[in-house]
């Protein structure tokens, strides 16, 4: 593992030096996006690089899906993100020799990000091999306001001697191959080069590009110019063919003398529309992006940020490294979404094509509640698309033989993409947990179900469940041949999560019926069937082991082997040393499974069971999955363990800085740093969201001195202080009237004149901090 040498302050992440051993994790920590459009934080010279990328949401291509033998119901095409026309390379040539800092390693190198104005700025400095010194410096944003936009301010500086230089500023095409991790050739062959030419247009500094997918036949366009800061005599001209636009400028400079361009890049795309639309579509978003200038640009990102960080500030006393990191990490979540329309929040964003660039269900679990406590109108568009995909899903449902909608584990565009049915189809808890963030949002906003599609969403969930569920000769209802969070124990019957999620998916259902019920008629709803559902869910069987005192995860998993955690401490991931058939059957567990349940079911379990189930399997939680972390710190924080609390939450919030996985250079982990801050404010704060009122419950652990954070809660923007001589809520705005909240069950009423003050709950666990099995404790 590669621990990036990053260095931290207040609103800014930096890099001091260049570590060709972190090459792709830089380039992911460092990625700008808006949610429609993201750049990976790469060099503008192209090398050295490990996985250059302009990425579309929704963009991507079709490619095969092998199997040793065929089976009824698998997905025939595979779904992978594709890299779209980038911008982002300036190649630099001082005297003829191009700049290549493996060649000529920089005298000073600075690259930073800066979360309050929303760009990437660096300065490098070096001596070419003919002795000339010389100084560049970049600043890229990509527009958090205007979708299609980014742009990069690029100087290049003569500091004590006369040279040459050339400036070939490209936009290419069909250039940045995605790293994809199937060996079939095949794949290979319809990604190396997807894109197929339909318009090329240049003109003195600029052109435009517009491509369409050979297969998904997605259209992309892609536009660009410069606005040129030039010394006398330079030169400028274009070039372009069906994959490339390049401008180039030769200017001779003197000692102070410089080359100074802005480059404006704008993106468009659709499935539908001609190629003349896109072009025109790009052309005008760069006439905008040029309108405003560089300056206008840069002020209005500064704006939307200082709006964002308004109503979103984080601040701990005691540990300025978190501090930075939960910035980091609801950054990334702004990016994720901010101009988001009309597709999906892969796993990784737009900052890598891990994944391949698919949609999973934590999406919905843990970057969509943090939208709607921050961004709700952003979360509204990630609801709005997944209603979007009911058709496709009820296609799938009947596939699986079952009445309603059933969506797909992963995908871009709605259907189902994963070839491996255990942990994919058989994974059917991702039904419930998208029928869970359609009524968060609504609790938390006050909004009705019916403004992003959720009624329908909840309906044919419901109706998934109601046509898989087996009753036994005592009438107790059992879900059978189940995968739940935990991948290393797949194909069981009656995982607890699992049973309760879709108990909750089926009276929350029955709920939204009820209080739409013209809404209810159009979708053939009748009262036998509300009836039936709330059957179902008062007689979920959740298994219980008496003899331990606990929750099995699953039927049985209390009575499988232990897991040889002592002997095999250099053994993780667990899944890259033993084959499945021996881990299923195992108690060894890849992510938070059972104690997610006791986060998102809480009002299941008694205070005295979740604490002898979290006991239980902190023993064997190996967290192989960046999901875990945060999930426990909740749990932890819950129960009174809050150093170990702490613990889980650095690990989840530092996850890519520090890259803890092994694999931050594929993208960053989104579901994560968005469950860091759910860890605070759901952990440490205690905050429940499924509700009408507002509900906390602060904490704070021996090592901080202060937590403060913001959210909105039903329109209004409440912010949230604990310190050791109390809890204090305010409400931020003006004029909001009264705003009711329970504090650890003490009912208070908060104006914007009056916060209301709650002395501190210090917890007294019933039991001592449980233990990770060996090698496994919380990794920041």
């Amino acid at each position: 593992m590669v621990n990036p040498s990053f260095e931290a302050r207040d609103w800014q992440v930096r890099e001091s030096s260049l570590d060709p051993d972190a090459l792709g994790v830089v380039e992911s920590v460092f990625s700008l996006a808006n949610g429609h459009v993201g750049v990976r934080g790469v060099l503008e010279e192209r090398q050295p690089s490990t996985s250059r990328g302009t990425f579309m949401s929704g963009v991507y291509e079709h490619h095969p899906l092998s199997y040793p033998e065929g089976g009824y119901g698998h997905p025939e095409n595979g779904q992978a993100i594709i890299g779209v026309a980038d911008g982002t390379a300036i190649r630099l040539l001082v005297d003829g020799v191009p700049l290549d800092v493996r060649e000529t390693p920089p005298e000073r190198h600075e690259r930073t990000l800066d979360l309050r104005a929303g760009t990437l700025h660096r300065e490098t400095e070096w001596t070419t091999p003919g002795g000339r010194r010389m100084r560049l410096t970049s600043t890229r944003l990509v527009s958090l306001v205007q979708r299609s936009v980014t742009a990069i301010r690029y100087e290049v500086e003569a500091l004590d001697s006369a040279v040459q230089v050339v400036v070939r500023s490209d936009l290419i095409a069909n250039g940045t191959p995605p790293q994809v991790e199937n060996r079939d050739p095949r794949v290979a062959e319809a990604l190396a080069r997807p894109f197929r030419a339909r318009i090329s247009r240049c003109h003195d500094t600029g052109g435009v590009l517009v491509h369409r997918t050979r297969n998904s036949g997605i259209g992309v366009a892609a536009a660009v110019d410069h606005a040129l800061d030039l010394p006398g005599g330079a030169a400028v001209s274009t070039q372009c063919d069906d994959d490339e636009v390049v401008t180039t400028v030769v200017a001779d400079l003197r000692p102070g003398e410089r080359v100074g361009l802005v480059k404006h890049l704008s993106h468009a795309r659709s499935p539908q529309d001609p190629a003349d639309d896109l072009r025109d579509q790009a052309l005008a978003a760069l006439d905008g992006a040029r309108r405003r200038g560089w300056d206008g640009l840069l002020a209005e990102q500064r704006a939307l940020l200082d709006e964002f960080w308004d109503g979103s500030a984080v601040e701990l006393d005691g540990d300025p490294e978190l501090q930075l990191a939960l910035r980091f990490d609801l950054f990334q979540v702004l990016q994720s979404a901010a101009c988001l329309s009309g597709a999906p929040i892969g796993a990784k964003g737009l900052t890598g094509s891990g994944y391949s660039g698919h949609t999973f269900w934590d999406i919905e679990g843990f970057v969509l509640p943090a939208l709607a406590l921050l961004r709700p109108l952003d979360a509204a568009r990630v609801l709005r698309w997944r209603a979007s995909t009911l058709e496709p899903a009820r296609e799938r449902a009947e596939v699986l033989g079952l009445a309603g909608a059933s969506f797909p584990w992963r995908t871009v565009d709605g259907c189902e993409v994963s070839a491996y049915w255990p942990a994919s189809t058989a994974a059917m808890h991702v039904n419930a947990d998208i029928s869970r963030a359609f009524r968060l949002w609504a609790d938390v906003t006050g909004q009705d179900l019916t403004a992003v599609g959720g009624v329908e969403v909840l309906v044919e969930t419901a109706r998934v469940w109601a046509s898989m569920v087996h009753r036994d000769h005592d009438g107790a209802v059992h879900l059978l041949g189940m995968t739940g969070p935990d991948e290393y124990t797949g194909v069981v019957d009656d995982n607890v999560f699992t049973n309760l999620m879709a108990a909750r998916n089926l009276r929350t259902a029955a709920e939204a019926c009820e209080a739409h019920p013209e809404r209810t008629a159009e979708l053939a709803v009748a009262a036998e069937e509300l009836g039936r559902w709330r059957a179902l869910a008062d007689a979920v069987h959740v298994p219980y082991d008496a003899v331990l005192g606990v929750h099995p995860s699953n039927d049985g998993f209390t009575t499988y082997r232990e897991w040889d955690f002592e002997s095999r401490q250099d053994e993780y991931p667990v899944e890259k040393h033993a084959h499945y058939a021996k881990i299923y059957r195992r108690q060894v567990v890849k992510q938070a499974d059972l104690v997610l349940a006791l986060w998102w079911c809480s009002d299941a379990f008694t205070p005295e069971q979740t604490a002898r189930d979290l006991d239980y399997y902190e023993q064997r939680t190996v967290r192989d999955s960046s999901l875990s972390a945060a999930v426990q710190a909740v749990v932890c924080a819950r129960v009174g363990h809050l150093d170990l609390a702490l613990a889980y939450l650095r690990e989840a919030a530092l996850v890519d800085l520090r890259d803890i996985q092994d694999d931050s250079g594929q993208g960053l982990h989104l579901a994560s740093l968005a469950g860091a801050w759910l860890a605070l404010v759901c952990g440490f704060g205690g905050l429940r969201t499924d509700g009408e009122t507002l509900e906390l419950a602060p904490r704070l652990p021996e090592r901080l001195t202060r937590i403060a954070f913001r959210l909105r809660w039903r329109g209004r923007r409440v912010g949230v202080e604990t310190t050791r001589e109390g809890t204090v809520v305010r409400l931020l705005d003006e004029g909001d009237g009264e705003l009711p909240v329970r504090v650890d069950g003490r009912a208070v009423t908060v104006t914007s004149a009056r916060p209301a003050t709650v002395p501190l709950t210090v917890p007294r666990p019933a039991a001592p901090t449980p233990r990770q099995p060996p090698g496994r404790a919380p990794r920041a």
